[in-house]
């Protein structure tokens, strides 16, 4: 893979030089634990008399002395690798490729401290500090740079080591705790303290081969996290956040604090359905399907989307129904086009699933399974599509006695994935959210899906006869009848009978909002009228916030492209999807459709619909709940008098 016009290559001899360095603390250094505890004998002990101990390395930067108050812990990676095996004479290719990754690992992140340093004033500063003319006034500056280097370091270490070993990860894995020993003097004290931390965690952890290479790939996990959060508050990391580094050699790209991986597809062993195998749903059907395509107008060298540019992209949507009316069949349907149109042009495509076997019971666990979930998605070299099947039941609600700590850890991971202040869309991926009891989901992460696809089953007569001619399959002679299968689900023009639905409210409380606005004002075909009629729905249900009119005025952004990309797009790459970024942007902005009013108030009706079904719901759920306690007190009392007299 070549470089984009964004990215700067960190040079293969700029590595290498270092490898030399990274071996020395592989083979051995000393090391003073200053935060974390060890848990693990030194190795120097237990030596038979006579034989000497390894040579340390020692620290080489210049100016820094670090006072003793323990005894410093020699760490020794290369004897602990290769000891892991429980005593082999010859080193395993698990063991070396550990190893190798180890040096590889270090040897690019010593590369990208000494260009972080070349590139900021660091690289002077040292240089004076050597000479003794370092200038009072800018110690606080060199400490800082210093803190930027080491974070810098260690982020890149965990990053490499974690990109390098995906592929030799197997089945096995180990639980690996959080890093406490991050050391930011400097870049070779933290890479010292790292180092240090991983050797106690494979004296504890790696028993056998496979454990060895889970372990250093767990660690590598617990690093990046614990090193992103403390780069968010520190200064002078610019010139690493925002510049992208390609290391060729290992098809590696660094970007900032983010983690890296590997652009490779996942092995869908689901049973795809067809369109006209979805019976119903015409809206849903209709937006998964334009969805699906809008995915593929991903542009790899832009690292963007026209669609999400444009402002027609779906990033987040939430569909709800009633068990049974089709949300398997639809998320089928969606992931088998998706991946369809991704084997013809070659793109890399990944779809997973967030499911209540991810709820740990262990403290944060749940959280950092989510956000796991949520990067494999989002990363931008893949086309992507998530899916959170029971959502009502995975996310917690915020001030429900009966959500538990994980549950809650994953509503705060979604919500801050989906709308937080680090959020890009770039287009390349779609997140779905599917309840069949969405009004149990916690209201602000609820209002997080852009999009609402009610997902209501077969609805018409000619519905229910599709259905069964469907599911009865073709080993039977029983005649079809007066019936033209499947006609009833042409999709143009169910979907627009469907959104004509939608001119007049279909819940009785913003029905009565919506004709008493209308009995006050007239036709809501002004800016001003429609605003009178969000205000009144707000009145009647005051979670109905700006976030809700963003979400409509989204939702009206993509029924401004409504239309479907052309299948022979999809068919024939080249006609579009090999076409640069800006012909693609030039091309869908052609097919766009003029705004109208009849667009805004069918999609204010269709947002406002969910919320009041949601909310009444809800409400009847929560009455019910007290009729029945109150059932209970009152039986419990009459028990209690009666067992007192």
């Amino acid at each position: 893979m070549s470089l984009t016009s964004d990215q700067m290559e960190l040079r293969e001899e700029d590595i290498v030089k270092h490898y030399d360095g990274a071996f020395a603390m592989l083979d051995g250094f000393d090391h003073t634990p200053r935060i974390a505890t060890a848990t693990a004998p030194a190795q120097g002990e237990g030596r038979s008399s006579g034989i000497p101990a390894r040579r340390r390395f020692r620290s080489t930067t210049p100016g820094l002395v670090t006072r003793r108050t323990t005894r410093p812990e020699g760490v020794h990676l290369i004897e602990r690798i290769t000891a892991s095996d429980g005593g082999d004479a010859l080193t395993s290719p698990q063991q070396a490729v550990v190893m190798n990754t180890l040096r590889r690992a270090l040897a690019i992140a010593l590369a990208m401290a000494e260009n972080y340093s070349e590139q900021t004033a660091l690289a002077d500063l040292k240089r004076a500090n050597l000479a003794g003319d370092l200038p009072a006034a800018r110690k606080t500056e060199f400490s800082e740079l210093l803190v930027g280097e080491a974070l810098i370091s260690l982020y890149v270490f965990g990053n490499a080591l974690a990109y390098l070993l995906s592929s030799h990860q197997g089945e096995i894995s180990v639980q690996v705790g959080e890093a406490q020993e991050i050391l930011t003097d400097n870049a070779q004290l933290a890479l010292h303290g790292t180092l240090w931390e991983l050797d106690q965690d494979l004296a504890n952890l790696a028993s056998d081969d496979a454990r060895l290479v889970a372990c250093a790939s767990g660690f590598a996990e617990q690093l990046m996290e614990k090193v992103a959060l403390r780069a968010r508050t520190a200064p002078h990391l610019e010139a690493f956040n925002t510049a992208t580094w390609r290391v060729e050699a290992d098809d590696l790209t660094l970007r900032g604090f983010s983690p890296a991986s590997k652009a490779k597809s996942t092995t869908l062993t689901m049973s795809f359905k067809k369109p006209n195998e979805v019976v119903g749903n015409h809206i849903a059907k209709y937006q998964a399907m334009k969805l699906s395509k809008m995915l593929m107008a991903y542009d790899f060298e832009r690292r963007l989307n026209p669609f999400a540019e444009l402002g027609g992209f779906i990033f987040t949507f939430m569909g709800d129904g009633k068990p049974g009316t089709g949300k398997t069949t639809l998320i089928q349907m969606m992931a088998g086009m998706i991946n369809e149109y991704c084997g013809i042009a070659g793109y890399p495509f990944r779809y997973q699933n967030l499911s209540t076997d991810n709820i740990d019971s262990y403290q944060g666990k749940s959280g950092q399974n989510a956000k796991a979930f949520i990067d494999t998605i989002l990363d931008p070299s893949v086309i992507g599509f998530g899916t959170i099947d029971d959502i009502d039941t995975l996310a917690g609600k915020r001030g429900d006695r009966q959500s538990s700590a994980g549950q809650l850890e994953i509503t705060a991971v979604l919500m801050e994935s989906f709308a937080g202040a680090n959020t890009v869309v770039r287009g390349n991926c779609t997140f779905g959210m599917f309840s069949n009891y969405p009004e149990n989901v916690d209201d602000a992460l609820r209002q997080r899906a852009g999009a609402r696809f009610l997902v209501d089953g077969p609805q018409t007569q000619e519905d229910y006869i599709d259905i069964l001619y469907l599911l009865m399959g073709k080993n039977h002679d029983i005649p079809l009848g007066d019936h033209q299968a499947y006609a009833a689900q042409e999709i143009k023009s169910a979907v627009a009978a469907s959104f004509a639905g939608h001119t007049r409210p279909k819940e009785d409380g913003l029905l009565r909002v919506f004709d008493r606005v209308r009995g006050e004002v007239g036709e809501l075909d002004t800016i001003a009228k429609m605003g009178i009629y969000l205000k009144g729905i707000q009145q009647a249900d005051d979670r109905f916030t700006g976030r809700a009119i963003k979400n409509i005025t989204d939702a009206v952004k993509v029924r401004a492209m409504d239309f479907e990309l052309p299948d022979e797009w999809m068919q024939e790459p080249e006609l579009f999807l090999f076409r640069d970024y800006d012909t693609k942007k030039g091309m869908i902005s052609e097919l766009r459709q003029p705004i109208t009013v009849e667009m805004v108030i069918q999609e204010i009706n269709r947002y406002a619909d969910s919320e009041f079904r949601y909310a009444d719901k809800s409400d009847e759920v929560a009455i019910e709940g007290m009729v029945r306690e109150y059932g209970r007190t009152e039986e419990a009392k009459r028990r209690y008098l009666e067992g007192k007299g």
